[in-house]
């Protein structure tokens, strides 16, 4: 049985080994190729054109990419690209280029989404001697932007509150309930059945 064992966790290091490796006929990535391509910019913003080119390659040529769809390139010429609006800004995204059944990548940057501007502050000056009401106070003024989150913590469901002693308690209370009643019933079923 040791030498089952033995085997089949040497069977799976081997193969977890053999699929984390490289393979030698996997695509030229930004080293020499017999072909020449660029992508101009290299950072774009989502939605913006990207010019595509590649030179020595004599039959038309493609370009590919999560971020666009695929773009025939006339040898010896250039083309454009329009991409995604919904790509992640900050990402990089592959592009692969292929000519004569030999493929090239390198990557395209999408720009990285603007901050807005903070808005402009102003300094409260000395109090005047006029008389506000409540009401005249905590009304804002038309136009008032509030500084607003840029984005919501999706997903999370309430977790996001704290530690609670008491629920943490009476959870490690409840786990270690059905751990005991658990054990209880499987030991009195193993005592009946010696009888």
């Amino acid at each position: 049985m040791r030498a089952i064992r033995a085997a089949s966790a040497a069977l799976l290091g081997v193969a977890a080994f053999a699929l984390t490796t490289a393979s030698p006929a996997a695509a030229v990535k930004d080293n020499a190729t017999p072909f020449g391509y660029t992508v101009t910019p290299s950072t774009v913003a989502a939605g913006g054109k990207v010019l595509l080119a590649v030179t020595k390659c004599s039959t038309p040529a493609t370009a590919s990419s999560g971020v666009f769809d695929t773009v025939t390139i006339p040898s010896g010429s250039t083309a454009a690209a329009t991409v995604d609006w919904d790509a992640k800004p900050g990402a990089k995204y592959e592009v692969t280029f292929t000519c004569n059944g030999v493929s090239a990548k390198t990557n395209l940057a999408i720009a990285a989404a603007k901050t807005p501007a903070p808005a402009p502050t102003q300094t409260p000056a000395a109090p005047a001697a006029t008389t506000q009401t409540p009401a005249q106070v905590a009304t804002p003024a038309v136009g008032a932007t509030s500084d607003a989150p840029l984005g919501v913590q999706g997903g999370v469901g309430g977790s996001i509150g704290g530690m609670n002693t008491a629920e943490i308690v009476a959870g490690t209370a409840l786990v270690v309930a059905a751990a005991t009643g658990t054990i209880y019933v499987a030991r009195r079923r193993a005592e009946s059945r010696r009888h």
